[in-house]
């Protein structure tokens, strides 16, 4: 349980890290700073776009299951 807990950690830290990167940045961080919020996104979010929110989502509450799981389990 232990190693199949250890590789979907792994996985699903892997998976989280390039959904992340794939989402479209939305301006107001570091990068209007510099002059790259000049865009504006009036025409909202695309259907694409909201999969992949669900998609994070999902990977982030299965990353967060198997961190507890494996906490749980190494505290016995």
């Amino acid at each position: 349980m232990k190693l199949f807990l250890q590789i979907l950690l792994i996985a699903s830290s892997v998976f989280l890290i390039g959904a992340v990167l794939l989402h479209r940045g939305r301006g107001g961080g570091l990068s209007s700073l510099f002059g790259g919020g000049t865009q504006s996104s009036l025409a909202g979010s695309s259907v694409a776009e909201k999969n992949l929110d669900r998609i994070t989502l999902g990977l982030g509450a299965v990353w967060a299951i198997a961190i507890v799981g494996l906490g749980l389990l190494l505290k016995i």
